[in-house]
């Protein structure tokens, strides 16, 4: 097992503890040791083959005897007691925006609550309110948070498709008789939330039988839907479903085309060609039935990859981030297509936390990764005292990480550390740090942690009064939302992408995975209106820099420029650029 997955039984035995009504301390104990086990840059396999998990701070004897049971068998006997005592419905419902382990432990105990169903049906028999510290709006918001839990119960997290469908991909392109092969559909795309994986190869008819028991015997296949000589559907351990089909080397571009979509964008394409005569299917184009005359004796166009089927319709390429029927055809008709952000032009990035406030690795530890990744900066940006939950810094222990900054730049030739802090924005629109404080990072990222009911009026004056301080570089994460959790709160992304564009303002696409924020469909108004972008990852931990690929995608998919993104400047532009805005 790996550290993630090893931290992410250890997380849940905690929760198991609180649950089954365990010592608090112990609960409390697992999932800090969790949170360890996640930041750790040391191999847990290595630590307990040496007998040294306990020389790791958080680490008891107890949990590190868990830990070698996990890592020697797969599983644990106290996990799997825990798990017994507990329907299955019941962790089901930690799954529930608003429901922690306590008040499901309550909901259980009292009113014998099993299962979301159950759960329902008790808020609509308005049962919960009898219960102490449960009431009328309790069950309303249980409510609502249960219809977004069902709209979203068959979607994934793109990070989540993405690592399984490369991991297929790889899979299947060592096996003798596949030629091309990559995924398709909305992931693809790079899209936010994704549905099913689609996975595309061409191979000869020879070869069908032996790919097809490839794909549905992987290890990552839960079961088999249907298996057939040219399509075979899985459903994955992590319950996402996988589509395989195979085609013919000659259908493969007209097939990859076709099967990434978006239909609005496939529609177009349809529509151009049939104006010059043409039809387009996943097949490949076909002469339209016509008068008998020599036009109609042409050959079918020869396409050998995409960019060719696109050419045989007048259009320049058009990558699949932008095949969402937003103008990209009549763009890719005047050779206007952008040149979009690569992975490869970033060159850093700036809203990072480190163990000063709650980030799992020191400052020193996230240096090194980010030069490991061939980076020419990193920015820090701890949280500010309002978010004591997250361990935010007071004013003296914000100085205090400056001076060490200051000290580990004086130590570097060809890497920078960027001193800036995650302010939050206080319910009035004012920022958590007084002006002279603000004024001595070299960046102020302002965002909003607390007071998400306000209405769409109210939120947007508060973040509009915050871009409005002059020590305000960027707007964080404008939304608040959390994918497949938490609806962003009401806000007007137009009035504030316009203030941003005012005030001289910057706003982040936060990276991290559950966020990609702000919402890719803005992207193109604010690049429009001149606003600078920062893609930033968000990053509590090492692992976490690598977000800021995720992040790309979604520059991508708002048509942006290696130039409207801050990102991929050189230090000495970034230095200026800061300096300039104080």
């Amino acid at each position: 097992m790996e550290n993630k997955q090893v931290s992410e039984v250890i997380d849940e035995i905690g929760t198991l503890l609180e649950l089954t009504g365990e010592n608090p301390f112990r609960s409390r104990a697992y999932h800090n040791a969790a949170r360890i086990i996640e930041g750790l840059t040391d191999n847990l396999q290595s630590l307990a083959q040496s007998e040294s998990l306990t020389s790791v701070k958080g680490i008891g004897q107890g949990i590190a005897a868990t830990i070698t049971e996990l890592l020697n068998t797969g599983k644990a006997q106290l996990h799997e007691e825990l798990r017994a005592k507990i329907p299955s419905g019941v962790l089901e419902m930690l799954r529930i925006q608003g429901l922690g382990p306590k008040r499901i432990k309550i909901l259980y105990e009292k009113l014998h609550i099993s299962s979301i169903a159950e759960l329902r049906d008790a808020c609509h028999q308005q049962n919960l309110r009898s219960i102490d510290g449960f009431g009328e709006k309790t069950e309303e918001n249980i409510l609502k948070s249960l219809d977004h839990l069902e709209r979203s119960s068959d979607k994934h997290l793109f990070p989540q498709a993405f690592e399984s469908a490369e991991k297929i991909v790889a899979m299947l392109t060592q096996i003798k008789g596949v030629k091309d092969c990559t995924y398709a559909g909305s992931l693809r795309r790079r899209k936010e939330i994704i549905g099913d994986i689609d996975i595309l190869l061409s191979a000869a008819e020879k070869s069908r039988e032996a790919i097809m028991a490839a794909f549905t015997k992987q290890e990552d296949a839960e079961s088999v839907i249907a298996q057939g000589e040219t399509k075979s559907a899985v459903i994955l351990k992590n319950g996402i479903q996988c589509d395989l089909r195979v085609v013919s080397e000659s259908e493969y571009p007209f097939a990859l085309n076709y099967f990434t979509g978006s239909k609005e964008h496939n529609v177009e394409l349809r529509s151009l060609a049939r104006k010059r005569g043409l039809s387009l299917n996943e097949y490949g184009f076909s002469r339209i039935a016509e008068s008998k005359s020599a036009s109609s004796k042409k050959k079918n166009p020869v396409c050998a990859t995409e960019e060719d089927i696109y050419r045989h319709l007048g259009l320049d390429y058009i990558p699949p981030e932008l095949r969402e029927n937003t103008d990209e055809i009549d763009a890719a008709q005047k050779h206007k297509i952008p040149k979009l952000i690569e992975w490869t032009d970033i060159r850093g990035t700036f809203h990072c936390h480190s163990t000063d406030s709650d980030g799992l690795n020191t400052i020193d530890q996230m240096v090194e990764a980010a030069q490991r990744l061939g980076w020419q900066y990193i920015g820090f940006a701890d949280h500010s005292q309002a978010a004591a939950y997250a361990g935010g810094m007071s004013p003296a222990k914000a100085r205090d990480q400056m001076k060490r900054i200051d000290r580990m730049n004086g130590r570097f030739n060809s890497f920078r550390v960027f001193k800036g802090v995650e302010c939050d924005i206080l319910t009035d629109g004012s920022l958590d740090y007084n002006d002279s404080l603000l004024a001595e990072f070299d960046y102020v990222v302002a965002s909003i942690h607390s007071k998400f009911k306000m209405t769409e009026s109210e939120s947007t004056k508060r973040i509009i009064k915050a871009l409005k301080n002059k020590n305000v570089t960027m707007l964080g994460h404008p939304t608040g939302r959390l994918l497949l959790q938490r609806e962003g709160y009401p806000v007007n992304i137009p009035e504030i992408i316009t203030a941003a564009a005012d005030y001289g303002k910057a706003i982040e696409i936060n990276a991290h995975p559950m966020r990609l924020d702000l919402d890719w469909r803005y992207l193109k108004l604010a690049k429009e209106k001149g606003v600078l972008i920062f893609i930033n990852p968000d990053a509590h931990k090492i692992d976490g820099l690598q977000d800021v690929r995720f992040g790309v995608g979604i520059a991508r998919k708002g048509w942006l420029e290696p130039n409207q993104v801050v990102n991929c400047w050189t230090v000495l532009k970034v230095v200026n650029y800061l300096k300039r805005k104080k």
